[in-house]
């Protein structure tokens, strides 16, 4: 049953990376007039990406470091370490990473973007810690999309984005709850942290956790500074 946690979490984790320079729409869209940077498209980076997936009730578990690079509309990628469960990490996180890369290759991306043409947006207040929430609402019912909320802080920065899947990857899935955080680095607003989690039949809770350590964005070196942003939450302090 562990192929069953491909089909669960390889759009969610592919779509990640993809969404990260659509909020370069917002401030030219009316209807999302909340959304004040027009940043500058994520077109390159190379960065360490560390995953972590396990299951809750089987006790399946692996550890994997990659140094990946997206360059000239193609995705690669090298594990630089690996430990835990080999089918795990053969199944699960070699796949994320290959996914992503057929993803890339297809031009895929526009499907994850946070735009009007994929989302509807409304301004709903504010969450608990006092930054803004915008409801996203996916207008079609899509693996790569989420039905859930954006959060701001007051200079119209994209902090973290959460909820569910608008549509499960598979019959073997429930439900796939999802929470990413992003930053700007380089200049470019980027994700640097992402929880999935997942009701998997005959497998139980299963999660994949990712952290994005950048060394360059978009031919930019980054500062060791940057790298692990103070913005990231208390949801991914483990």
């Amino acid at each position: 049953m562990r192929t069953l946690w491909v089909a669960t979490f390889t759009a969610a984790a592919a779509s990640a990376v993809l969404q990260a320079g659509a909020a370069t729409e917002f401030a030219a869209r009316p209807a999302s007039h909340f959304f004040s940077h027009v940043d500058p498209p994520l077109r390159a980076y190379r960065a360490l990406r560390r995953m972590h997936a396990y299951s809750e009730s089987q006790k399946h578990e692996a550890w994997m470091v990659a140094s990946t690079e997206l360059k000239d509309g193609q995705f690669s990628y090298d594990v630089v370490s690996e430990d835990g469960s080999e089918a795990i990490r053969t199944r699960v996180l070699r796949a994320v990473l290959a996914r992503e890369q057929e993803m890339v290759k297809n031009g895929e991306a526009g499907r994850a973007d946070l735009t009007s043409a994929n989302y509807e947006f409304t301004e709903t207040g504010r969450d608990e810690t006092g930054d803004r929430v915008v409801q996203i609402k996916p207008r079609r019912a899509d693996v790569m999309l989420v039905d859930g909320r954006a959060v701001l802080n007051d200079n119209g920065d994209l902090l973290r984005v959460e909820g569910k899947l608008s549509k499960n990857p598979s019959f073997w899935t429930s439900l796939v709850n999802i929470v990413r955080q992003y930053a700007r680095i380089g200049g470019v607003r980027v994700p640097v942290a992402s929880e999935t989690t997942a009701k998997v039949k005959f497998v139980g809770n299963a999660q994949l956790d990712v952290f994005y350590d950048y060394q360059s964005v978009n031919g930019r070196p980054v500062a060791f500074s940057e790298r692990r942003p103070e913005a990231l939450s208390r949801t991914f302090a483990r």
